[in-house]
């Protein structure tokens, strides 16, 4: 088995162009098995408390803890079928004095499970990190754009006007919702425990017959050295709905970017026109065509997040067949979708990252589009204004119908809106607004209702939630 990789075999692309350096740490095979050897200390330490094992056999495993052989212990998986003895065997051949304690009592669940709830541990707590750095991001956009006034869209058709802020919080609405998941998931992350083979922790009470240590107690020291609470009930592995729980609350971050990305993606498309994510000035677009400023990051965000709402299918599948006290068909694809998860949510953050913060808004294009399609949106002012003065609102929207069909006819061909000057000329509306006002009225730009106050508003609820996280990281 070679141990030296090189792009003249298949990698994945998590493995160099998907993801942070920071993520892969802790999804990488040396750092399981730093975890393993972490997890194995522990229990030797407890059974030293015990009287089963001696402080100097601990010292020694606990001096040659970070001492990753991987070459060596797949050597040793290659011949006996088996990546955790392996690593046990690896582990003992460093230690002279220790190695003969490695693992005592446990079943390899004891082991992995728990690191793996480490893992998840660590993998959230980046990936919170990093979603409160692109919310505040988007709280200081949300800001900055506040009142400036666009169109907004519904079926994919000009509605009303609303502001970029308003439409920026939206997502961060979500994100913000995505924030708090993510925080309780993680504050109910359990690990297996030290409970055997099936979950009952007979091994363990074979084990301490004789001394003063009960299993409950030596399962409790063990977890309070890893700083991470057992699940009460668990068979060979822990719930594998932990799993799913976890997946899918970072399906839901995938989600939520996902949307943006595609919106961001229709805004840039030419007939919107109205944002744009980053162009480097040396980036090229098309290979065929050289004038083209392609949307890539969001397009890649939105592959990416397609791939990750698949996953929590194959979660919900791990946890509903875990049949009895414990099935294996969970293992090979855990080794596969945990990992991409936190990838492909790391990526995302960052790429979104990328684009706010690089985000070209174009006030030309907006204005273009509240220039030929606000008046429309602005027309229900007209109709209020006429009702107020004495007007019937039923007649007052057929003359409005009528014009504005009128218009869109005009608009559809290309020319310049001309709905303004046909309701200012209409004597029927004449008769109840004066030109000027008919005009002033049909400025869609004040036509926003308190959408910059409660974009506000949602930017306070972000600052607040993530002000109180760290208050209780620090405390």
């Amino acid at each position: 088995m070679t141990e030296h990789f090189t792009h003249e075999t298949y990698l994945s692309p998590f493995t160099w162009r998907y993801g942070s350096d920071d993520m892969r740490a802790i999804w990488s095979d040396a750092n399981k098995r730093r975890l393993w050897r972490r997890i194995w200390v522990a229990l030797a330490d407890a059974q030293r408390q015990a009287g089963l094992v001696s402080a100097a056999q601990v010292d020694d495993l606990r001096a040659h803890m970070t001492e990753i052989d991987i070459e060596r212990a797949h050597a040793i998986e290659a011949e006996i079928k088996h990546d955790l003895m392996a690593e046990v065997r690896t582990f003992a051949e460093q230690c002279r004095v220790g190695g003969g304690i490695i693992h005592l009592g446990a079943t390899s669940m004891d082991i992995e499970d728990n690191a793996d709830a480490l893992r998840l541990r660590d993998g959230l707590d980046l990936l919170i990190t990093k979603l409160a750095e692109f919310l505040l991001v988007m709280a200081d956009l949300i800001e900055r754009e506040a009142d400036h006034v666009c169109m907004a869209f519904t079926h994919l058709q000009p509605a009303e006007p609303t502001t970029v802020g308003y439409r920026l919080a939206n997502y961060t609405q979500d994100l913000l919702a995505d924030y708090v998941t993510l925080r309780r998931v993680r504050a109910g992350i359990r690990g297996k425990g030290l409970k055997g083979a099936v979950g009952t922790s007979a091994s363990y009470a074979e084990l301490l017959h004789g001394t003063e240590m009960t299993p409950a107690q030596m399962e409790a020291t063990v977890m309070a050295a890893l700083d991470l609470q057992p699940f009460t009930i668990a068979h060979q592995t822990y719930p594998r709905r932990q799993d799913w729980e976890i997946v899918s609350a970072i399906s839901g971050l995938g989600m939520t970017l996902y949307r943006l990305a595609f919106d961001v993606r229709l805004l840039q498309s030419p007939p919107f026109g109205e944002w744009a994510e980053p162009f480097g000035s040396k980036q090229v677009g098309s290979s065929a065509m050289p004038f083209k400023r392609n949307p890539i990051n969001a397009e890649n965000m939105n592959s990416l997040a397609r791939y990750l709402g698949t996953l929590p299918n194959v979660m919900w599948d791990n946890a509903a067949h875990s049949l009895l006290e414990r099935t294996l068909d969970d293992s090979g694809n855990r080794r596969v979708v945990l990992p991409q998860t936190f990838l492909v949510a790391d990526e995302l953050l960052k790429r979104a990252k990328r684009i706010i913060t690089g985000l070209r808004i174009d006030d030309v294009g907006m204005q273009r589009n509240l220039d030929v399609y606000g008046v429309f949106a602005a027309t229900e002012r007209v109709l209020m204004e006429g009702v107020r003065n004495g007007g019937d609102r039923q007649e007052l929207h057929e003359i409005i119908r009528e014009n504005s069909l009128q218009a869109w006819e005009a608009v559809r061909k290309g020319e310049a809106n001309p709905l303004a000057d046909l309701l200012a000329a209409d004597e029927r509306i004449l008769a109840l607004i004066d030109a000027a006002t008919v005009r002033a009225l049909l400025d869609a730009t004040g036509h926003i209702g308190d959408a910059p106050q409660r974009a506000g508003q949602l930017v306070a609820a972000v600052r607040k939630a993530i002000d109180q996280q760290q208050a209780e990281v620090t405390a």
